[in-house]
């Protein structure tokens, strides 16, 4: 009997993984399942299906922010706001930011959009350029003592002291 070794699994000087969100669903675009339904648009209000490799083990838990950087807000707008997302759970499936269809795992929380109410709203960008959607999966090193109707700056302060590291996708919108 032989047993082998890789040095890389035993060696202190092993690269570290970098902490990656990706999508099965996305590349560098939306598509129609991410759009809203109404405004003009006949998207299917569906949020992206993601997933996440190489998170800390330290973290206790996750957070999910969809945000539309070139909103013509002064501010931006966020399309989705989920936290608390177990520290076992890699991945977020198609259309789980419905809060009708009870698709998050037990425990995670969706508080507030920028339209005032919990769960996905579909991307609904002006006539003009294309905007930019920043999608982020937060690694934290514990659960937001927050409820649904946080406001998503709320939000997004908590994450600021709870986020151990971050991994984004960029992908882009536009009316057509």
């Amino acid at each position: 009997m032989v047993t082998l070794t890789t040095a890389a699994a035993t060696s202190s000087n092993a690269p570290e993984l970098t902490f990656t969100l990706k999508s099965n669903e996305l590349g560098g675009q939306l598509t129609n399942k991410q759009y809203i339904n109404g405004m003009g648009f006949s998207g299917e209000n569906q949020s992206p299906q993601l997933y996440w490799k190489n998170a800390p083990k330290e973290a206790q838990s996750f957070a999910v922010t969809v945000y539309d950087l070139d909103a013509p807000t002064g501010s931006g707008f966020w399309h989705w706001v989920v936290f608390n997302i177990p520290g076992n759970v890699h991945e977020l499936q198609s259309d789980a930011g419905n809060p009708a269809k009870k698709l998050l795992p037990e425990g995670a929380v969706q508080s507030n959009t920028d339209m005032g109410t919990p769960g996905y709203a579909g991307a609904a960008p002006p006539d003009g350029p294309a905007h930019r959607y920043l999608i982020t999966v937060h690694a934290l090193g514990n659960k937001l003592e927050l409820d649904t109707n946080a406001t998503p700056a709320f939000v997004g302060f908590n994450l600021h002291f709870a986020t151990l590291t971050k991994a984004s996708l960029l992908v882009y919108g536009q009316k057509h």
